[in-house]
């Protein structure tokens, strides 16, 4: 099918998705890297969602991808044209807004992968774009569906200080951005989440170890309301380690994202103030694939047009956060 040449009209978008309750939701996966593919396999097991099919100039991946979600395998993005009704972007960043515009201009909904675009400037044309075409776009920040952080988030009210380090050994892939960009930026976002007020200041440090990006950095965010927040992403650690930790007046929260135990720490209120007694209580949360509970609600805001946990607006308040963090790092840097 040709590309379409004229916008989608707003009518034309009302209507449809007037449709969406009455029939399966057509979806695309654009991109069937090692996330793409997730992408299309949960979708492929969905109820009521049609994975219409995947796109990937690599012949030989795409067809393996689409043999096995029982799907159509596309070599460009046009082919699915027409078709769909939401799609997932899981190309490089660099491709990210040529992919998608076509798409918007149609009123096609987005699952768009972070970082939304390579610059702040291309990202918010994209979420400009999205808003005057009235079409949803729900950004890839996969950390806000770890079960953990839910849970964490629930009960956290007013934080004063957290700290979070997130650490990995190296694989080649993601190489084409910084660390700050891949990793670091999932930490930003929900650290802003938890504090839920505008960052004042940032100084940060990094260095590259094994690619031409930053591949470790820490980074001190200083919130208007007094909160700090100190955090540490690598890519070239020789463990893994992912974990959060939050202090606020009468609790401190510390939750381990890969065994997914929150452990929460305080006060007996009832005990000698002068001598108090320590009370821990550990929460064993039930896991759950964050991936698949993403991919769930932005199909649930598709039909129900609600609106997304990250949207675009939240995830461009990230990127923006991440590019203040690279500066500080390119600064620091210059010092030596």
């Amino acid at each position: 099918m040709s590309r379409s040449s004229s916008p989608a009209s707003a009518e034309s978008i009302e209507s449809s998705a007037s449709t969406l309750l009455s029939r399966p939701l057509r979806v695309g996966v654009v991109g069937v890297g090692y996330l793409g593919r997730i992408h299309a396999k949960i979708y492929a097991r969905m109820a009521d969602v049609e994975l219409v099919g995947v796109v990937d100039p690599d012949t030989g991946a795409v067809e393996a991808v689409a043999k096995e979600c029982g799907c159509a395998a596309y070599a460009s993005a046009r082919d699915l044209y027409g078709k769909v009704d939401a799609v997932s972007i899981v190309t490089p960043t660099v491709h990210h807004v040529d992919v998608a515009r076509p798409f918007v201009e149609q009123g096609v909904h987005l699952m768009m992968e972070k970082p939304i675009a390579p610059t702040e400037e291309e990202s918010l044309q994209l979420v400009q774009m999205v808003e005057k075409q009235g079409v949803l776009m729900q950004v890839g920040h996969l950390e806000r569906y770890n079960a953990g952080v839910m849970a964490l988030a629930g009960r956290v009210q007013s934080p004063r200080f957290i700290e979070v380090h997130r650490l990995g050994v190296f694989v080649n892939r993601a190489t084409d951005v910084d660390v700050v960009t891949d990793l670091m930026i999932h930490d930003i976002d929900i650290a802003m989440s938890l504090v839920g007020d505008r960052i004042e200041n940032i100084a940060a440090t990094g260095l590259s170890v094994l690619t031409d990006h930053v591949d470790i950095a820490s980074a001190r965010l200083e919130f208007s309301n007094g909160a700090v927040a100190n955090v540490t992403a690598s890519r070239v650690s020789n463990k893994q380690l992912r974990r959060i930790r939050v202090f606020e007046h009468d609790h401190y929260y510390g939750l381990n994202y890969i065994d997914q135990q929150l452990e929460i720490v305080r006060a007996d209120p009832d005990s000698d103030r002068d001598n108090p007694r320590i009370i821990t209580e550990k929460i064993q949360i039930e896991p759950k694939p964050p991936l698949d509970a993403e991919l769930e609600d932005f199909v649930s805001n598709v039909r129900h047009d609600k609106a997304p946990l990250v949207d675009g607006r939240v995830g461009l308040e990230a990127l923006e956060v991440a590019q203040r963090v690279k500066q500080e790092i390119e600064v620091s840097l210059k010092r030596y």
